[in-house]
């Protein structure tokens, strides 16, 4: 990858797009049905537009924040996303090692390649664990131990999963783990003999945090086994007893409704994540940039609200700010880097958007992140 001609997270979809097999590339980007909501997530940050500041001295700015209690470089953290290590090899790892080295948080997704104690073991600083209301309360449970043995800094609980929606694009590309052959998908896997030279070098080709804590060893019954297990019905109560069984900081990740955010910072969790799974659940929903400002008038003074879902630039993640997000998460704007360029790929992504933080900052008279409210908006 030659970095100097690689200008915005578009660039690293692109090389994305062509050095990984069309299923996984997919799989990232695409969303549910019709995409209507993965196309307003979008849509509705360009909406939104900054007025413009000068006259005003801006030569000291710090993009530095606090995020639950944690210093963090830009108010910027890497969100779960499954099957990270099939994009590009140890794939957790590389993007766990880019984040900690940009001074932001990594959250590991329970859908993994490379498993936590993987991650844990390869990093030098705590991560965040994402975690699903499984069946299986058993196996949730074990799960929240093993992220206590690993020192995980903070769960993120997601419950936008209580039914699961239809991705057209990973139906008609196969997308199955593992791959089920075809004719095509072997020519779309053999041309591209770089990134199954990195796949098989991987330290793992399944699905880490899973691999001999359900029962299952095989990759085929570990597939089977989660799909059964997602669909549950998240309740309050549910959420309780994760607050009961894990002792760090708790974050709730799929919120699109202040009720369900005043019920949230009624019962002890430390923030909320205002999402609709970058379009791939609930279509025709509202974006999550066009929620934001009512969930964070009705409960940010209580707990501290993230953002994530069509964030690709800095200048998404000044919006978001300015209608009252703490941090914004990215997902596919790092993976992009992932599948583009492994580590160096996610450290690209994570530094196209704090730099064009830093100039909007510049640009609307703004020098701390705490300044940024609706004012710098048009």
């Amino acid at each position: 990858m030659n970095s100097n001609t690689i200008t915005c997270i578009e660039d690293l979809r692109q090389l994305h797009r062509r050095r990984v097999p069309r299923a996984f590339f997919d799989y990232a980007d695409r969303g549910s049905y019709s995409e209507q909501t993965l196309r307003e997530n979008r849509a509705d940050f360009e909406k939104i537009k900054f007025r413009q500041r000068v006259l005003v001295d801006v030569s000291r700015r710090n993009t530095s924040t606090v995020l639950l209690g944690e210093a963090i470089s830009v108010p910027l953290v890497l969100a779960p996303v499954g099957l990270g290590g099939l994009q590009y090899a140890d794939g957790e790892i590389h993007a766990c090692r880019a984040a900690q080295t940009a001074g932001i948080p990594y959250t590991l997704s329970i859908m993994s390649i490379c498993s936590m104690e993987d991650v844990a073991a390869a990093v030098k600083k705590p991560f965040w664990f994402q975690l699903s209301l499984l069946k299986d309360r058993g196996f949730v449970r074990s799960l929240v131990e093993r992220a206590i043995a690993v020192k995980c800094d903070a769960i993120v609980l997601t419950v936008d999963l209580p039914v699961l929606a239809q991705r057209h694009a990973d139906i008609k590309n196969g997308m199955t783990v593992p791959p089920k052959w075809t004719f095509g998908k072997f020519v779309d896997f053999a041309s591209r003999p770089a990134w199954v030279a990195s796949v098989m070098r991987g330290k793992r080709k399944t699905f880490g945090n899973l691999v001999g804590q359900s029962g299952n060893q095989k990759i085929e019954s570990l597939a089977a086994w989660m799909n059964e297990q997602f669909g549950t019905s998240p309740t309050l109560k549910d959420v309780e007893w994760v607050r009961s069984i894990w002792p760090g900081k708790l974050i709730v990740k799929g919120i699109g409704d202040a009720n369900d955010a005043r019920d949230l910072a009624k019962i002890g969790v430390q923030g909320l994540v205002v999402s609709n799974h970058g379009g791939r659940q609930l279509d025709g929903g509202r974006s999550t940039i066009s929620v934001l400002p009512e969930i964070a008038d009705a409960v940010g003074a209580d707990l501290e609200v993230l953002v994530d879902g069509g964030v690709r630039s800095g200048q998404d993640v000044m919006r978001a700010l300015a209608l009252g997000a703490k941090a914004c998460m990215i997902g596919r704007a790092y993976v992009h880097g992932l599948g583009a360029a492994g580590e160096q790929g996610v450290a690209k992504a994570i530094d196209l958007i704090r730099k064009e933080f830093d100039v909007t900052m510049g640009l609307t008279g703004t020098v701390r992140v705490d300044e940024i409210d609706r004012r710098i908006l048009a």
